[in-house]
């Protein structure tokens, strides 16, 4: 039979052959219930997933090329060399500017932990200079020893230490994402292809009777793959249907600007979520077709 022909039947169904398959009762609500909630949760790894490949390439673009210099001096050498820092970072190769933060701006760089009336001035806070690179960057140790002949108290910092452990954490979150999909579809054929056998069991009278009359397994096996297929993609769709508003729904980082939030989808990215429940019914397809060739053979 080919593959048209058979999709043709899998959609049209056939009706006599549609009531081997119990329309309600356990293994219907069981088959409904599990393609809903893990079409649900799928939503979410799915979205944990490209929330943590954003973060990383956001992560890596504001740290890849910026700097930051930490001058700490006695009071009356402060400004000196500052400045003396400040010449030396404009004259090396690979950095397009450099700018001394203002007494403002480090306040507001403390405030989120020591408040916004901290005395800066009674206290021994380090100047923090800017440093904005090229594409290809400078080099770095060199830069560290011109600093240490010519400003002995400057301490450069070019951020690889924040940004690696951080693009590797939103790394693991991303993998973890795809595998609690791979595990929420291999727990869907699980749950699916306990329903089909429990409804291959339920019905094992009728299909003695349908074999004495001559019917074929493949025309009995037809019938509960397409009645589960059927049933999964329904509660797939609803499943993704309710998650997609969860997700929806979830504070933006506009709004809050916490750390766990802008964990939806953004621009084409809700189309991916079109693709759930026809994967849904793909796998119930594949587990019910599975279960009813291994059960009919127990039959026989």
């Amino acid at each position: 039979m080919s593959k048209g022909l058979q999709l043709s039947k899998l959609i049209m169904g056939d009706a006599q052959a549609d009531r081997v398959v119990p329309p309600t009762g356990f293994t219907a609500r069981l088959t409904l219930f599990a393609a809903g909630a893990m079409a649900f949760l799928t939503v979410f790894a799915l979205a944990l997933s490209l929330a943590s490949g954003r973060l990383a390439t956001r992560w890596g673009d504001e740290l890849a090329q910026s700097s930051t210099l930490r001058i700490s001096a006695p009071d009356g050498q402060m400004t000196a060399q500052t400045k003396a820092a400040l010449t030396v970072l404009e004259s090396t190769p690979g950095i397009v500017s450099a700018r001394a933060l203002t007494v403002e701006e480090q306040r507001g760089l403390l405030a989120p932990w020591f408040g916004p009336d901290l005395p800066l001035d009674s206290l021994p806070i380090p100047q923090l200079i800017e440093i904005e690179e090229t594409d290809e960057g400078y080099d770095g140790a060199g830069l560290r020893l011109r600093l240490q002949a010519e400003v002995p108290g400057a301490v450069l910092d070019d951020h690889n230490r924040w940004r690696r452990p951080l693009e590797r954490a939103a790394g693991r979150l991303r993998l973890l994402g795809w595998v609690s999909i791979g595990l929420i579809g291999a727990t869907t054929a699980a749950m699916i292809t306990l329903a089909a056998n429990a409804a291959l069991a339920a019905n094992a009278q009728v299909i003695s009777v349908l074999r004495l009359i001559g019917a074929q397994d493949s025309y009995i096996a037809r019938a509960f793959v397409r009645r589960f297929t059927l049933r999964a993609l329904l509660g797939a769709a609803v499943g993704t249907a309710f998650g997609a508003l969860a997700v929806f729904l979830l504070p933006s980082v506009q709004e809050s600007g916490g750390f766990l939030t802008g964990l939806g989808f953004q621009g084409m990215a809700w189309a991916l979520l079109a693709l759930i429940p026809p994967l849904a019914g793909a796998v119930a397809y594949l587990a019910t077709g599975a279960a009813a060739r291994r059960t009919l053979g127990e039959l026989a």
